[in-house]
């Protein structure tokens, strides 16, 4: 691989990163990146997430177009905005699907994207030291 493709190979996945842990902050479920490059010659990446309720789904697009555009993709496109599914195409190479349990399960793209291959972004781990930080100053506060 070269260096210019290794770059941006490694821009992709912090760009996938952002995404999976936009939607995890706002407590999506079940989120599944697919790498599609393999098995389409138009989609480059699949993420989808479950929502437990419409106001929920909004939260969790609203922090997905905000931590994705500061990661560099572009404004992304937006259909279907329903109560049970929302989409999301940064530019075509990634898309976000934001779906209830009901429409996951209804329309199944794992399923129909089964030849995909699946990525896994482990889920961030919490900073002890900034929890510790935060109690050591609200301690402080309460100590004045």
């Amino acid at each position: 691989m070269n260096p210019a493709s290794q770059h941006s190979a490694q821009t992709v996945q912090n760009q996938l990163r952002a995404i999976v842990d936009a939607a995890r902050e706002r407590r999506a479920e079940d989120v599944v990146v697919l790498d599609l490059t393999d098995v389409s010659s138009t989609l480059e990446y699949f993420i989808i997430c479950t929502a437990s309720a419409g106001l929920q789904l909004n939260a969790i697009q609203e922090n997905v177009r905000q931590k994705a555009q500061e990661s560099g993709l572009p404004r992304p496109s937006v259909e279907g905005p329903s109560e049970r599914w929302l989409l999301l195409a940064f530019g075509g190479g990634i898309v976000v699907h934001i779906m209830t349990k009901d429409a996951r399960d209804y329309y199944d793209l794992e399923g129909l994207w089964s030849d995909a291959r699946k990525l896994e972004f482990l889920e961030a781990p919490r900073d002890p030291e900034a929890n510790m930080t935060a109690t050591t100053q609200a301690e402080s506060a309460q100590a004045e």
